[in-house]
């Protein structure tokens, strides 16, 4: 910045840069010192720019290369505030499950234990909208505990008992759904309806369910659909819904689950934990499925 701005204005090369315009001219007033930490910066500005700006400070900390492995989460929260940037922040959730009064009642075999000792035994998943120029555009999904990996989704016009089903045949025909397994979602008429039930008894699956009113007892689910919004949707405006599904698809798989490292399983990304437990190649994507 100080050898082109003779040339070009501050303002727009620290945005540019992702440098703090103040910081620039605070270092310029003290006579231009030594900077130390020029390296550290810059591999948190690079980190962070290849996560498309969506990382926070724990994410670029896990998510920088060997040599900075010494840097503490405090530190790199204040690099990154001098360098003017910052991870993206959750927005207020919106309630969308709605209980079918008719449906048969289901326990909680969960509980709140969002554990499992392998995967493809104990999943949890949801169905949420994001909104496009042509109307709303739903997303089901079907969600491993044990690796945080999103092994089964699907997309649809509209919210029906289709949307549900699809996701979990998507996970079941990727080998992503064992024998006896519990898939737990909330009350929403869509999973408490006749289709997914037939589906369960068919493929030996569990439908277990959480609590009327209660989004914590579903809250990886949950924490799922606030990332997609607050890191994806609510980021950009879509004019379609085949604009929105593609960027649906890119977000769930090539970044949420091969490249976004998850605090519950070590800072991991979820299918390097998944192909670990598997021993086979990191499995290709699906193509977009899609329900009736």
């Amino acid at each position: 910045m100080l050898a082109e701005k003779a040339e070009y204005p501050i303002t727009p090369m620290a945005r540019i840069l992702c440098a703090s315009r103040s910081g620039f001219y605070s270092w310029l007033s003290n006579g231009c010192p030594e900077d130390d930490r020029s390296a550290e910066r810059e591999a948190v500005g690079r980190v962070w720019l290849e996560s498309d700006r969506r990382f926070g400070a724990r994410f670029v900390k896990c998510s920088l290369p060997a040599e900075f492995s010494g840097l503490t989460p405090y530190r790199v929260r204040r690099l990154m505030r001098g360098l003017g940037i910052r991870g993206c922040t959750p927005n207020r959730r919106k309630r969308t499950a709605i209980p079918d009064p008719k449906a048969e009642p289901r326990p909680d075999l969960v509980r709140r234990d969002f554990t499992s000792p392998v995967p493809t035994c104990k999943l949890v998943g949801g169905i949420t909208y994001l909104r496009t120029g042509e109307g709303r555009l739903h997303l089901a999904t079907v969600i491993d505990l044990n690796t945080r990996m999103v092994v089964g989704w699907s997309l649809s016009g509209r919210m029906t008992a289709d949307i549900a089903v699809a996701a979990l045949e998507s996970a079941k025909s990727r080998g992503y759904v064992a024998g006896n397994a519990i898939f737990h979602t909330d009350r929403g008429a869509q999973h408490a309806s006749r289709l997914p039930a037939e589906w369960a008894r068919d493929n030996d699956v569990r439908l277990p369910c959480s609590r009327t009113g209660s989004c914590r007892d579903n809250a990886v689910a949950e924490s799922f659909f606030a990332t997609l919004k607050n890191e994806m949707h609510c980021r950009r405006r879509f004019a379609t819904g085949a604009e929105a599904g593609h960027a649906v698809v890119e977000f769930i798989e090539a970044y949420y689950s091969r490249r976004r490292p998850h605090s519950s399983i070590g800072y991991r990304v979820p299918a390097e934990a998944m192909a670990d437990f598997f021993e086979r190649p990191d499995p290709k994507p699906d193509a977009m499925p899609m329900a009736a």
